[in-house]
């Protein structure tokens, strides 16, 4: 069984997959979120009041995942209640999701974390039209927070 947690967090995300042995051999407890208020120089002025950019990307992203663990082999469970509450930073606002994933094969956790990260930013991108230049490779979480603090400069309203 793998007992590895698979982290990738900055100021602005955070995914994380952790072990859950309770709930069965192989079984990830899958934990996302984004930060509302360090988006909003992006998102700002550019969506409906109840359809954040950021907060649909996530969900999107968070279907993805759904589906990559199908592809794999792997199951995805809808789960009732918080098991990620002491995952969410207290600091500013944070839109989270979570979901249990079991049958996991060793190699779905690094990729589940890489597609998270990729395809989050250009559903947002998407979402609000900016039309950036997106990484298109799994950068480490100091250079995305780096990448995304100059779009929002760059891009802000």
């Amino acid at each position: 069984m793998n007992n590895k947690s698979y982290e990738y967090i900055n100021d602005f995300l955070f995914f994380i997959l952790k072990p859950d042995a309770i709930r069965g051999r192989n079984s990830f407890l899958y934990c996302s979120g984004i930060n509302i208020d360090r988006f909003l120089p992006i998102t700002k002025g550019r969506h409906r009041p109840m359809s954040n950019p950021a907060i649909r990307g996530l969900q999107l992203v968070n279907l993805g995942v759904r589906a990559l663990a199908l592809e794999h082999g792997a199951t995805p469970i809808t789960l009732r209640g918080n098991e990620c509450a002491g995952s969410i930073p207290l600091k500013d606002s944070w839109s989270a999701e979570h979901l249990l994933i079991s049958n996991v094969p060793a190699s779905l956790p690094d990729k589940i974390i890489s597609y998270c990260v990729i395809n989050l930013l250009k559903k947002i991108d998407k979402a609000i039209m900016l039309g950036a230049t997106l990484p298109d490779k799994l950068l480490q979480p100091d250079e995305l927070q780096l990448f995304i603090e100059a779009m929002c400069i760059k891009y802000g309203s």
